[in-house]
C-alpha cells in the first residue's frame, strides 16, 4: 500500500505539468490575439492597472465607473478597440487596448544635453499620451488549456470580437491582395493606413518628412533585438516596406525575404 502510495504522489507533479500551457500554446494565444479588433459593448474606462474580467465574463461596474470618473472612457459602446499587447500570467490572461494609458512623456524628455549654452533635450520632443486601457482575464486557479475562441468568448459581455458587420463589410470590398494580407496579419504596398491598422495594428513609433514638396511618414514596428519593420506611406498609400533584424548595441542584418 505504501509502494502504491509513493508512486501515485510522484506522478502527481507530472500530471499537474500537464495541465500548464506549453510553449505553442501561449504562442497560439498571443499571435491569436495581438492585433485584433473588437467593439465595445459597455463603456471601457481607461486604466493603466487591468480591469478584471471573471472566467465567467463578470466584472466589477463599481470599480470600472470610479476609473472612467478618474480617467475618462478608453471606448464607448459601439466604439472599435485594437489589442495592442498580449500578456499570459499564471492565472490572467492580459490584454493592453489602444496602446493602454501612458503618458507620452519619460525620464529623457526632462533631459537636456550640449555644449556652452546650447542645449537639447534628448528624448523626443513629439511624444503623445496614449489613451487606452488594459483588461485582465481572471481565472479562479492557474491558466491551463486556453484557446483564443476561449478568452473571446468569456469577453463577449464586454468586447464583441465576431459581429463586426462594418468590418467586415469593408474587407469584402478591398482587393483581394490586400484583404489576404490583412488576414496573415503583414502589410503590403497599396494599404492605406486603416488597412495598416486593421493588419499590425498602431506603429510603435511615427515620423513626417517632406521631400521634393511631397508628404512621406514612416511607422515602425518591432524592438531591438528582433524584428524591426519600417512602413513608409506616401500621404495615405504605403510605397514602401522594409524589414530588419536588429541585434543587441543597435546592429543591423540584411533585409528579411519579403512574404509573398
Amino acid at each position: 500500500m505504501r509502494r502504491w502510495a509513493w508512486v501515485l504522489l510522484a506522478c502527481l507533479p507530472a500530471a499537474a505539468e500537464k495541465q500548464k500551457l506549453t510553449e505553442e500554446e501561449r504562442l497560439m494565444l498571443i499571435r491569436g490575439l495581438m492585433a485584433e479588433t473588437a467593439k465595445a459593448k459597455v463603456m471601457i474606462p481607461r486604466s493603466k492597472k487591468p480591469l478584471a474580467v471573471d472566467e465567467k465574463g463578470g466584472w466589477d461596474k463599481t470599480l470600472w465607473e470610479a476609473a472612467s470618473k478618474e480617467f475618462g472612457p478608453a471606448a464607448r459602446v459601439g466604439e472599435l478597440v485594437t489589442v495592442t499587447k498580449v500578456e499570459i500570467k499564471d492565472d490572467r490572461v492580459e490584454l493592453e487596448l489602444n496602446n493602454g494609458l501612458k503618458s507620452g512623456r519619460t525620464w529623457r524628455d526632462r533631459v537636456q544635453v550640449g555644449v556652452g549654452n546650447s542645449t537639447a533635450p534628448i528624448g523626443r520632443s513629439d511624444a503623445q499620451a496614449s489613451a487606452g486601457s488594459n483588461i485582465a482575464v481572471v481565472f479562479a486557479a492557474k491558466v491551463t488549456t486556453l484557446e483564443v475562441a476561449d478568452v473571446k468568448r468569456i469577453l463577449a459581455p464586454v468586447m464583441d470580437f465576431d459581429k463586426r458587420t462594418v468590418t467586415e463589410n469593408y474587407m469584402e470590398n478591398i482587393p483581394a491582395p490586400i484583404r489576404k494580407a490583412i488576414q496573415d496579419k503583414r502589410v503590403i504596398e497599396g494599404m492605406d493606413k486603416d488597412q495598416v491598422m486593421a493588419a499590425v495594428g498602431r506603429p510603435l513609433r511615427k515620423e513626417r518628412q517632406t521631400v521634393d514638396g511631397s508628404d512621406f511618414e514612416d511607422w515602425m514596428y518591432g524592438r531591438a533585438p528582433g524584428k524591426l519593420t519600417f512602413v513608409t506611406f506616401e500621404g495615405n498609400k504605403v510605397v514602401k516596406v522594409k524589414e530588419l533584424y536588429a541585434g543587441l548595441g543597435g546592429s543591423t542584418a540584411a533585409d528579411l525575404p519579403v512574404q509573398e
